[in-house]
């Protein structure tokens, strides 16, 4: 059995239409609420290494984000990006499945089962 991490905030439909996906698949899976238990900056550092894509990709750029007063401009790196993740974990873009040290963005949720082909 493949094991999988979801991080995941059951606020998100498109989080909660992802884990319902995984859910069907009969898994081996881990649901991390990173809201309730936000991630470190090594944990996000290493995330990003398993991402494909720039990092700032992690990063929602919303209303929140603009009410924040910050500028994409300045979320380019891994580092940056991290550390706007841990100040701010509300902005990290979800819901983000790992299988063996592979990451995607579960956006369209269905981008989540690429990680079982």
């Amino acid at each position: 059995m493949v094991k999988i991490v979801l991080y995941h905030n059951p606020g998100c439909s498109k989080s909660r239409g992802a884990l319902e996906l995984l859910e069907a698949r009969d898994s081996g899976l881990e649901v991390v609420e990173y809201l309730k238990a936000p991630l470190t900056k090594p944990q996000l550092e290493a995330l990003l290494d398993q991402l494909e894509g720039s990092p700032d990709q992690l990063v929602r750029k919303d209303k929140h984000f603009r009410e924040l007063g910050l500028n994409s401009e300045d979320y380019k790196s891994r580092e940056d990006v991290a550390q706007v993740l841990v100040d701010h974990p509300r902005l990290m873009e979800r819901p983000v499945a790992v299988v063996s040290g592979r990451a995607v963005i579960g956006r369209p949720p269905e981008r989540v089962l690429s990680l079982l082909d």
